[in-house]
């Protein structure tokens, strides 16, 4: 029996080039609440920001009606600490949809082994580890600890503890 597959197109998520967008053409959906400014992740994310630079972009739907207005999906603590900044630009990923449900909702919190994994390879590569604290905003005793998860545990307990 053969079976017939009908081709249905893929639909991109994203435009295909990220844009270097001006901070004011980008309308959020909600606004951060000083609350949340005075937050330990927000001054994380902002000691991030200011030791490497963005990371992960902004993701930006256009206006329907004005194609030069855009609205924040995804980023909001990243665009409100550019705006602190008093930075005028930043490069955003631009989606062809515009749910912002559908970015909120993937969120994910990284496992702590994934996190001594992460740390491990940064230091690998030759990031100190005064680097990865200031970067994370982070005590460096916490970097270190954080580098030291696994030692004298078996592969298979660390496998185990992976997820």
């Amino acid at each position: 029996m053969t079976r017939h597959h009908s081709r249905i197109p893929v639909r991109l998520g994203f435009e295909e080039t990220s844009l270097r967008l001006p901070l004011s053409s980008i309308m959020p959906l909600r606004e951060v609440s000083e609350r949340i400014r005075n937050s330990v992740k927000y001054a994380q994310i902002a000691a991030s920001i200011e030791e490497v630079g963005i990371i992960e972009p902004p993701v930006v739907a256009r206006d329907a009606e004005d194609r030069d207005r855009f609205h924040l999906l995804d980023g909001h603590l990243r665009v409100a600490i550019m705006l602190d900044r008093r930075e005028t630009e930043v490069v955003c990923l631009v989606a062809t949809d515009d749910e912002a449900f559908t970015y909120n909702k993937r969120v994910n919190r990284i496992a702590i082994i994934q996190e001594h994994k992460m740390i491990l390879n940064a230091v690998k590569k030759g990031v100190s580890e005064e680097r990865l604290a200031r970067a994370l905003n982070v005590n460096i005793s916490s970097i270190r600890m954080k580098r030291n998860l696994l030692v004298g545990i078996c592969p298979e307990a660390a496998d185990l503890l992976r997820d």
